[in-house]
């Protein structure tokens, strides 16, 4: 496995896209600032393909109900860019909104215990998105987990229908 380089720009293309609501943006920002503070990303080596090092500025897209990662060098230059169907993941991100949602409502008035039972769920479920989209990209991009959940983060963001 080559030595891991970094993200650093991350932009989101939400062109057509419904406005988020404000815990969506919230979570979005988050992501971004996390992100670009601390990541482990990179291109595999490609049979007789030279890959660009890093670090790496990616674009992150919905085209045509697929998901596109444009990568690109520093000096923005193409890197590689690979667009994913957006369905093999769509139930793990209907699934995370849906107790985000109820995360969210509960802050708002239940007790601390069950705040933390539905945050624990809801951590499971951000879990098994992440991985999701680790084996969506095997081969295409190299991730650590901490970094495909936050990805994973921002492609709900993406998915976000308002």
């Amino acid at each position: 496995m080559p030595e891991l380089s970094y993200l650093s720009h991350i932009e989101l293309d939400e062109t057509g896209l419904p406005a988020p609501s404000p815990e969506v943006e919230h979570e979005r920002r988050i992501a971004i600032f996390d992100l670009l503070e601390e990541n482990a990303f990179g291109l595999p080596d490609q049979e007789g393909k030279t890959i660009p090092e890093g670090p790496y500025r990616l674009y992150l897209a919905i085209r045509d109900r697929r998901l596109v990662f444009n990568v690109r060098t520093e000096d923005d230059k193409p890197a590689a860019e690979f667009h994913l169907s957006l369905s093999p993941l769509r139930q793990v991100i209907r699934d995370y909104f849906q107790i985000c949602e109820s995360y969210f409502d509960a802050v708002k008035t239940m007790p601390p215990a069950r705040i933390e039972a539905i945050d624990m769920g809801r951590r499971g479920i951000h879990d098994e998105g992440s991985l999701q989209l680790q084996e969506r990209l095997d081969g295409k991009i190299i991730m650590d987990k901490l970094t495909a959940r936050r990805l994973f983060t921002l492609v709900c963001v993406l998915h976000f229908k308002g």
